[in-house]
């Protein structure tokens, strides 16, 4: 599956939109303050990163049972809830391409 924040994708050709899709996933542990500034910036870094990857599996698997094979116009948006978990939510227009 093609995956791209741009419109458009190079050497490909859009020949249905198939709707916009979505994956939103919330990290599964809580981040924690501590005494050390660079530990706790690390570990939102971890959490955000494994999240993402989460949200844009949950895209994917959205995108497929539209019988898509690429996602174009990706946004991605992070949130850091007050609860401190970390929140990441992907959207984009599910299209088949040719090449």
């Amino acid at each position: 599956m093609i995956l791209t924040t741009t419109n458009s994708i190079e050497n490909f050709k859009i020949i249905d939109y198939l709707g916009i899709v979505t994956g939103v996933a919330l990290a599964e542990e809580k981040l924690v303050m501590g005494f050390s500034m660079s530990k706790y910036l690390n570990s939102i870094r971890n959490s955000v990163d494994a999240t993402k990857e989460k949200a844009f599996q949950q895209l994917q698997e959205n995108a497929k049972k539209l019988n898509a094979n690429a996602v174009v116009g990706i946004k991605v948006e992070i949130e850091l809830m007050t609860s401190n978990y970390a929140m990441v939510s992907v959207t984009g227009t599910a299209v088949k391409v040719v090449s």
